[in-house]
């Protein structure tokens, strides 16, 4: 199984950006795909979720209205799309599988696959 997390780049406030999450060696019904970030001396939080059935789970509230989880149409690929973007989402972005039947979860320990984090810096 392989994750692999990619699309972060420098962005200004109030731009959109979206990240990719390729996964190879696994099934998408049996897993879910987590996105989370980890800001310079903090710890890592969980964002969004998508479970294997498709179901969305959010867990920061300050994106609540503005990222969005989905997966591909090959359903290899989970994307979030990330809109009007601060700087208090700069951050390293993961993207993490996990099975136990597909369902989320907001804890990163949770999580037996991680892709290598992509950097999102947003400019004021």
């Amino acid at each position: 199984v392989q994750l692999q997390a990619f699309g972060g780049g420098l962005v200004q406030t109030g731009d959109s950006l979206r990240l990719s999450c390729l996964t190879s060696g696994f099934t998408s019904v049996d897993y879910a795909v987590g996105w989370f970030r980890q800001a310079p001396g903090q710890e890592r939080e969980g964002v969004l979720c998508i479970s294997g059935s498709g179901d969305t789970e959010y867990y920061a509230d300050s994106v609540k209205d503005r990222f969005t989880i989905s997966r591909g149409n090959a359903k290899n690929t989970v994307y979030l799309q990330m809109n009007n973007l601060n700087v208090e989402d700069k951050a390293v972005y993961y993207c993490a599988g996990r099975s136990t039947s597909g369902f989320c979860s907001s804890r990163a320990s949770r999580y037996t696959y991680w892709g290598q984090g992509t950097l999102v810096t947003v400019s004021s």
